[in-house]
């Protein structure tokens, strides 16, 4: 049997499913045939031009000609199918909340991504209405110039069906996938800043290491991971603080390597039990600041005769790469040494854009040109990702598909592959994602049986990264993509509108060109909004604002009010 056979069996058996409940949260159909095994690696961070085998792909440069090196990750895409037009969140707290529920991260609340934050829940105060428990009381940047606008807030943890989450319960991947043994290692970040009942366990994974925040140092670690001292929150209503668990000791020094070996001995443990396949959702710090690379590495990416290709010049940025791309080739290597090689997929994602060096403060960061922007912005750089599927046997090797597909898509894709009605599952949990497992077979989509044409972001923070379009701290965004065409609400009340399959890298803006689908297609982001995020996680004109001391060139203008009326 063909490739495409197997395939098309994987994506179709859900046909022959039969009635089972998952955790008493929801009514799925499994069928009979166990699934394969399943590692979704998540990097950190890791840009679009990252990547060798991407930036070939976007730019036809000879690899050998290129700073970083990724053979590990080319490997995958040579073995299996890349996809070219993915997207994930402009960060990466909002990015993991969508691939956790299969929704789009403002519909969870998930808006931003921070260090830890006071919320109602960690000061143990009562809850206004309206509001969340595990909502941030406030979250700013230091930013100096005037801000015609003040932000939204964000939610800080997928609700678990807690007392503090007035009902909320949200099905997670490894809860919707009940025959199934589920891990988790590394970066967790949407579990309230260590708050009791929303870690990696509390969502149906085993915990094998896990850090409940954004970044990591990647040297001397595991003091502050295990640490259960409530010394930032001291009045969090619970007995000590559930931060993380730095897990088995493996000897290694550097956090990439300590996380890997813990992932490949999970890996061989679960080779001897036959009869349940494994779930791995492997999500790396790196290549998340601290920048911290070791020094061997950095001293030869720092000698390297091609630093500078694409504006990609920090040897430790590069160092990091060198280090998670190995991992990828540690994982491939022990599937062939057990044996699952065959009978397991590897997907690989990343959770945001890389940061784009020309707009951060200190210029620290990698470069994603010919891609407009980066981490934090709602143009290509910010929110475009790799996204690559490898199943040896199954899928067919050194495929691209240039269909938009997004990460909301991952959990129904997993749960189709697995064996599961995922589309029985996108209905009654009003998911957003779509299977993308059709693709793979179809990689034109002629069947259109991936029929999700638009996507959608929404980032309510003014940011203390500079706009890619001037010279000026980022102002609140949201975004819709729409077929081919990408609408950027710029929330100071500008509107740019893209053909993203003709100009990918945003250099046309066709607003005053095509003023009826700039107006039609915001009018769908504003209605969009108003049906599925709450007004909390909108941002709001700023009382104190002042006019007469705004540096930009145009003046503010209020789109958005006339839109987002509420009726009480």
């Amino acid at each position: 049997m063909n490739w495409k056979a197997n395939l098309l069996i994987v994506a179709s058996l859900f046909i022959l499913s039969a009635c089972k409940d998952v955790n008493n949260k929801t009514d799925d159909f499994k069928v009979k045939t166990k699934g394969p095994n399943i590692i979704f690696i998540l990097a950190d961070d890791y840009g679009i031009m990252d990547s060798r085998a991407y930036a070939h792909k976007f730019t036809n440069t000879e690899p050998s000609k290129m700073f970083y090196e990724t053979p590990n990750i080319d490997q995958l895409i040579e073995e299996g199918t890349a996809f070219s037009q993915a997207y994930a969140n402009q960060l990466c707290s909002p990015t993991r909340a969508s691939i956790m529920t299969g929704k789009y991260a403002g519909r969870v609340g998930f808006t931003t991504a921070m260090p830890p934050r006071e919320t109602y829940y960690n000061q143990n105060v009562t809850v206004p209405e309206g509001f969340y428990a595990h909502d941030v009381l406030e979250h700013k940047d230091n930013i100096l110039i005037e801000q015609a606008l003040t932000n939204g807030t964000s939610n800080s943890a997928v609700p678990t069906g807690t007392v503090y989450d007035a009902g909320r319960d949200e099905l997670s991947l490894a809860e919707a996938l009940p025959d199934y043994h589920s891990a988790f290692i590394g970066k967790w970040h949407i579990g309230g800043f260590g708050a009791q009942g929303y870690q990696p366990e509390d969502q149906g994974f085993e915990p094998l290491a896990w850090f409940d925040a954004g970044g990591s140092v990647y040297y001397n670690w595991r003091k502050q991971w295990d640490n259960k001292a409530k010394n930032r929150f001291p009045k969090m209503p619970q007995p000590e603080s559930e931060m993380g668990n730095s897990g088995a000791e493996t000897n290694e020094e550097y956090l990439t390597d300590d996380l890997t070996e813990q992932a490949l001995d999970f890996i061989e443990k679960r080779a001897g039990i036959k009869e349940e396949p494994f779930f791995l959702y492997f999500s790396h710090f790196a290549v998340h600041s601290p920048y911290q690379g070791k020094e061997d590495e950095v001293e030869y990416f720092d000698d390297k005769a091609s630093k500078g290709w694409n504006g990609h010049k920090d040897p430790v940025y590069a160092s990091m790469i060198k280090s998670l791309d190995r991992s990828v080739g540690q994982i491939i290597k022990k599937l062939k040494q057990t044996g699952l090689e065959e009978n397991t997929l590897i997907v690989f994602m990343s959770d945001n854009g890389g940061i784009d060096s020309k707009i951060t403060p200190r210029g620290d960061g990698t470069d994603n040109a010919p891609f407009l922007g980066g981490k934090a912005c709602l143009t290509e750089g910010g929110i475009r990702v790799p996204l690559i599927f490898r199943w040896k046997g199954k899928i067919k090797a050194g495929q691209w598909i240039d269909v938009p597909v997004d990460c909301t898509d991952i959990y129904p894709s997993l749960l189709d592959v697995a064996g599961y009605d995922s589309n029985t599952i996108i209905k009654k949990n009003s998911l957003d994602g779509q299977s993308v497992i059709p693709l793979l077979s179809d990689i034109k989509n002629t069947k259109k049986m991936y029929d999700k044409t638009t996507h959608y972001w929404h980032y309510p923070f003014n940011v203390i990264y500079k706009s890619p379009y001037e010279p000026y701290a980022l102002t609140p965004h949201s975004a819709i993509r729409k077929g081919d065409y990408k609408l950027i609400f710029d929330w100071y009340g500008r509107l740019r509108l893209y053909n993203i399959e003709s100009d990918p890298y945003e250099k046309n803006d066709l607003a005053p060109q095509i003023p009826e689908l700039k107006d039609e297609l915001f009018d769908n982001l504003m209605e969009w909004l108003k049906s599925n995020v709450e007004k909390r996680y909108w941002p709001t004109i700023n009382e104190k604002y002042n006019a007469d001391q705004e540096v930009r060139d145009v003046p503010f203008r209020n789109l958005f009010s006339s839109h987002l009326v509420i009726e009480d």
